[in-house]
């Protein structure tokens, strides 16, 4: 099984079952009985409807955008994870192992008009079965491609792991004011915004902590403040 391997921002090493080209296959189809389903019930409604919504231009309209868009939007609200994704465990991050951006996700989708719909998936088949990193060209381009949700490296490996390097610069030295119950629920929060992508709890954790040690993150990302803080607390707690 092809693995990647993804140093964060916070010097911590985690592995990635990369998605198999199966897995992209069956999400894909997952993603497009959907889209059958909904040209179904359309169409359905269009037989229903006395004023058959005025003709053909109107329909076109109705039936394209949504599906147009449908990629885009659903990797965008649900952390890079269509319903077939989600379905299959698998989703796109950034190289860098940050949840991928805006333009990366845009990117990855204006792709998909060539190398899924105008070579008929075929271009981007061999892309994702030939390149290391299973990415098909909009991958390439965005500088993403499709792990499963799980690292492959437990966090428990990593979550408790001291800091090594004598040169770590400390961000938050106000953690060492939690104690080690503090920090395993921290723990918990991390493992449970891996398993379900579930990034809110970890900004309400972030505004919990900010206010009891009256901090400011520096940090963009909420899971990005709370891996710093670990690694914080993992560094001065292992000079006591």
């Amino acid at each position: 099984m092809a693995v990647i391997s993804i140093t964060t921002t916070q010097n911590i090493e985690l592995e990635y079952d990369l998605a198999s080209l199966g897995e992209r296959i069956v999400a894909t189809i997952i993603d497009l009985v959907i889209f059958f389903g909904y040209l179904f019930l359309v169409l359905m409604a269009m037989n229903f409807s006395s004023n058959a919504l005025s003709g053909w231009g109107w329909l076109n309209i109705l039936l394209f955008l949504p599906i147009a868009f449908y990629s885009l939007l659903s990797e965008i609200i649900f952390n890079g994870q269509s319903v077939g994704k989600r379905v299959m465990g698998i989703k796109v991050i950034s190289l860098n192992g940050n949840q991928a951006s805006f333009s990366q996700y845009l990117t990855r989708w204006l792709f998909r008009l060539i190398d899924l719909w105008m070579f008929s998936f075929v271009l981007a088949t061999i892309m994702v079965a030939i390149t290391e990193k299973h990415q098909r060209l909009g991958d390439l381009i965005a500088g993403t491609t499709l792990v499963k949700t799980r690292p492959h490296t437990a966090m428990q490996q990593t979550l408790y792991t001291p800091v090594a390097d004598t040169n770590y610069a400390v961000n938050y030295p106000e953690v060492t004011n939690l104690r080690d119950a503090d920090m395993q629920l921290v723990k918990e929060v991390l493992l449970t915004v891996q398993r379900t992508g579930n990034t809110m709890l970890a900004l309400q954790t972030m505004r919990k902590i900010e206010t009891v040690l009256n901090i400011k993150s520096r940090h963009e990302e909420p899971i990005n403040f709370l891996y710093t803080l670990l690694s914080d607390y993992n560094h001065l707690t292992a000079k006591m």
